[in-house]
């Protein structure tokens, strides 16, 4: 069922939009070449705990995991971009990490990812990240009430396409506000003027994701790790969207730490 939020309610959850770009700024910040997947997640749950929040993800069991997920943060590197379980690695020079976090506070969720080379980067990889977060600058711009879902989607594509990458539709943007994934689903590929209207009050989180060379994915033994069937590189950029008559406002924009 598709939800929509009064003005008030939006505001209500600016909070929670703000504390996730805040983790999502710090962990950037300090994840580097030597850093351990596992030490970013108790990081991050150290953040959860300080602030009161409450993890999407440590419970989380959607019929796509092979059991609840454990952790409370996503770390994709190199050829996995979604729903990568944190496990004993430590990251090497120029490891293209994406990095997916959710909480709930007061009963509110925001969910927001980054992508990030650590070390020294490889022009392909940087190339990568910088169309997603294109993609998603225009998924932003489309996200307005005279719109609908499949101007949304179009508008990634174009971008995605214009660099020659592939797109993968099986995930996609989709609603937030009292749980993590609800309707409507947002494919990153559509026909523009087609699908729900956009109307004021609906949230979403818009999250294009590329992988560098094929749009196939095939999942890890670990039962979450997605990654991209022929071993390329993956990225991925997101953000929580409140749409309202006024335009788009980006819940969980981190621009007021200074950082992209």
């Amino acid at each position: 069922m598709i939800e929509l939020r009064t003005p008030a309610e939006i505001e209500q959850m600016r909070p929670v939009g703000r504390f996730v770009a805040e983790v999502l700024a710090t962990l950037r910040d300090e994840t580097a070449v030597g850093t351990n997947l596992l030490s970013i997640d108790r990081r991050a749950h150290e953040l959860i705990r300080r602030t009161g929040a409450e993890s999407c993800y440590i419970d989380y069991h959607p019929s796509f995991g092979a059991s609840p997920f454990g952790k409370v943060i996503c770390t994709s590197i190199n050829d996995a971009v979604l729903h990568g379980l944190p496990h004993d690695y430590t990251l090497r020079d120029g490891d293209l990490v994406s990095l997916d976090f959710a909480v709930s506070i007061d009963g509110w969720v925001a969910d927001s990812a980054v992508s990030f080379v650590v070390g020294t980067a490889r022009d392909e990889d940087l190339r990568l990240i910088e169309t997603t977060r294109r993609a998603l600058d225009a998924a932003i711009e489309a996200a307005t009430v005279e719109h609908r879902i499949g101007d949304i989607s179009a508008a990634v594509a174009q971008v995605a396409r214009g660099e020659g990458y592939s797109i993968n539709t099986d995930f996609g943007g989709h609603g937030v506000g009292r749980v993590m994934h609800g309707d409507p689903h947002i494919p990153n590929d559509g026909k523009a003027g087609r699908g729900y209207p956009l109307r004021a009050g609906l949230v979403v989180a818009l999250e294009p994701w590329f992988l560098a060379t094929t749009d196939k994915l095939v999942t890890d033994s670990d039962g979450w790790t997605l990654r991209s069937a022929d071993g390329s590189r993956g990225a991925h950029s997101e953000h929580t969207v409140a749409i309202t008559a006024d335009g788009p406002i980006v819940l969980t924009d981190r621009s007021f730490l200074g950082v992209d």
